[in-house]
């Protein structure tokens, strides 16, 4: 009986945890744009609010940028 439980409890969590990793940027729509990019890095542009950010190469966005400024959301 108390492994059933902590398998419930295990699996709400990692339910929760799966669902908040790829849930940061529901509100964004992240298109790259290769040719606005510089050598080693990665561009991408919001659909949604128009958001700009450049990463490294290899690395997509995680976090929704609306209504923020600053570096990473020129």
């Amino acid at each position: 009986m108390p492994l059933v439980l902590i398998g419930f409890v295990l699996f709400f969590v990692l339910a929760w945890w799966w669902h908040r990793s790829r849930s940061l940027t529901r509100d964004c729509l992240w298109r790259e744009d290769r040719r606005r990019a510089g050598p080693g890095e990665s561009w991408f542009h919001c659909l949604a609010c128009g958001a700009e950010l450049t990463l490294p190469r290899g690395q997509e966005p995680r976090d929704c940028l609306r209504g923020r400024t600053g570096r990473g959301a020129d």
